[in-house]
């Protein structure tokens, strides 16, 4: 469901059942002269869509304003939006610590940006990582007060951890594409993985006439997508979303 035409009594329902609360995370940037700017966010949106016809999430309305960087093209006629991962994180840490003060416990933001680097970090990523955790110990500090994890309460917390039962995972980041996709679908930048995902989830966001306009070397393969290999990588997705967004 759509969060912003949920009724409160599906807001309870969805607590009560712990539904996955899934932020679409990701950002506004030049993807050659062929394909939309928000091509990286419109991926997990239109996925997600896809995945809530078999399963109940609560989809938050998506987020475009990370850090796109200038890295691919500079922003004057090219539409990057660049907003620093020292801005987003304050904001992140509100919008974390706002959903667990409603009482979800199963929030996820799923980001599709440099995440070839996820293990790692890149910007936006890390931002939202580091505020989630900075929101979840906010949030318990102010439910069970200061000293609350050395209280006797929490004697049974490592054996707890190795059982799953982990209140850090109330706020976790995931990569639309997973390290597990590498060598079986081509992760790249508006070449014929992004153009091919675009052409099988949101056709509108590509334009063919503009293939020949290009002049990025990261381009170069767009002109052979095709909505059926764009296909292969929306079903390897959708096992992935399934894997992350059980409750």
């Amino acid at each position: 469901m759509r969060y912003e035409l949920m009724l409160p009594h599906q807001i309870r329902k969805a607590i009560a059942e712990n539904w996955p609360v899934v932020l679409p995370l990701g950002v506004l940037e030049y993807h050659g002269e062929h394909m939309a700017v928000g091509m990286d966010t419109l991926a997990v949106v239109k996925t997600l869509e896809l995945f809530e016809k078999e399963a109940d999430i609560v989809i938050l309305p998506p987020f475009y304003y990370g850090t796109a960087s200038y890295a691919v093209a500079p922003p004057e006629g090219s539409g990057s939006v660049q907003v620093g991962g020292n801005a987003l994180a304050p904001f992140a840490e509100e919008l974390f610590y706002s959903l667990l003060r409603i009482g979800f416990r199963n929030v996820h933001a799923i980001i599709h940006h440099q995440t070839e680097n996820f293990a790692a970090g890149m910007p936006t990523d890390l931002a939202f990582k580091s505020a989630g955790r900075q929101a979840i110990f906010r949030f318990l500090e102010k439910e069970r007060g200061e000293g609350w994890w050395g209280t006797q309460a929490m004697a049974d917390y490592y054996s707890g951890h190795a059982a799953g039962e982990n209140f850090f995972n109330w706020v976790q980041v995931h990569p639309l594409m997973p390290a597990t996709m590498n060598g079986q679908y081509p992760f790249d930048h508006a070449g014929i993985g992004e153009t091919s995902l675009m052409l099988a989830l949101c056709p509108e966001a590509v334009d063919a006439g503009h293939f020949a306009d290009n002049t990025g070397w990261y381009t170069a393969s767009a002109s052979e997508a095709s909505a059926e290999l764009g296909q292969k990588g929306v079903a390897m997705i959708l096992d992935h979303l399934r894997a992350i967004l059980s409750a």
